[in-house]
């Protein structure tokens, strides 16, 4: 796919996240799914944006999951006085939770399935 690809898909992720902060209270579309389509979100928009490949942009996004997940950890958003700013909840989070782990593993795995499958689709047609 190219950079305009990797940005509408982002743009269109970014669209569903939206929709599930604003409208989904439960306990697995909101907090898992939702993380499962962040790392997908983050991974889209490095690669509209920015020239590098598959690997490096799937270990970027997962370094920035996993530093967000370290914050909720470490309680900064307490730290800096944020934490009853629900934008900053929203988009940080509020609570270190294993099982973001987990979902983040899980977008990083379906993002390198769909990257292999577009590649092997490609090859085919050549």
């Amino acid at each position: 796919m190219g950079r305009r690809s990797y940005a509408v898909v982002a743009l269109v992720l970014l669209g569903i996240e939206v929709v599930i902060a604003l409208f989904v209270r439960d306990a697995f579309i909101r907090p898992y799914v939702g993380d499962v389509l962040a790392v997908m979100l983050v991974y889209t928009g490095l690669r509209a944006v920015a020239p590098i490949g598959t690997i490096p942009a799937i270990t970027a996004t997962l370094a920035i999951a996993f530093a967000i997940e370290a914050a909720q950890a470490l309680n900064l958003l307490g730290a800096l006085g944020l934490s009853g700013n629900a934008l900053a909840r929203t988009v940080l989070g509020g609570s270190f939770d294993w099982l973001d782990i987990g979902a983040y593993m899980a977008g990083a795995v379906i993002v390198l399935a769909i990257e292999l499958f577009i590649g092997r689709a490609r090859s085919q047609d050549k």
